[in-house]
């Protein structure tokens, strides 16, 4: 019977001494293992972007908005970036490390070829268990948005809905126009 080595676990700084890849993917840092990851396509990127401008019109006095927030859900082995996140401003100017320390209170996550249903909802349980107050799940060929809290059931919003905004001291974001940009005449 042939026994298999174990896997040595990444510690976040030996993570942060690689060099960046060059191509299509990147990497994240997930338990202490090196996870590639896809780069982001065009109507990807869109969308991140439209997002982070919909929310800065919402949201701008509750926190730092963004792409690509790189955050440690958990102290040690885990290293990765959010598609679009917001941070309470307090947290943000108190942050002193290069890498947020626990997970966004809003994380959203755009739906890509390459995610499995597995992967986004362990990321969706390790953001919640770790200071995420919403996890979003946006799938663009659905047009559908699934929000995650920790206290209650995720609930899916269809295109002629609202998802409330009030835990971030906003009103609502409808999802008719944060769709609106998804094909352009």
């Amino acid at each position: 019977m042939a026994v298999s080595a174990p896997v040595r676990q990444m510690s976040v700084e030996e993570f942060l001494q690689l060099e960046k890849p060059v191509g299509d993917f990147d990497y994240e840092l997930h338990h202490g293992e090196l996870v590639q990851v896809t780069r982001p396509k065009k109507l990807h990127v869109g969308m991140q972007g439209w997002l982070v401008r919909l929310l800065i019109r919402e949201l701008d006095e509750t926190g730092f908005i963004s792409t690509e927030i790189p955050f440690r859900a958990v102290p040690e082995g885990d290293l990765r970036a959010a598609d679009v996140a917001l941070v309470t401003w307090q947290r943000w100017d108190s942050q002193t490390e290069d890498d947020l320390l626990g997970a966004p209170e809003l994380v959203i996550e755009i739906l890509s070829p390459s995610n499995t249903a597995s992967e986004m909802y362990e990321r969706e349980q390790l953001c919640l268990e770790n200071g995420c107050i919403q996890f979003w799940t946006v799938d663009l060929k659905k047009r559908l948005i699934r929000v995650a809290t920790k206290t209650e059931s995720a609930r899916f919003y269809g295109p002629d809905q609202e998802i409330p905004l009030a835990a971030f001291g906003g009103s609502s974001l409808k999802l008719s126009e944060v769709f609106s940009k998804l094909i352009r005449p």
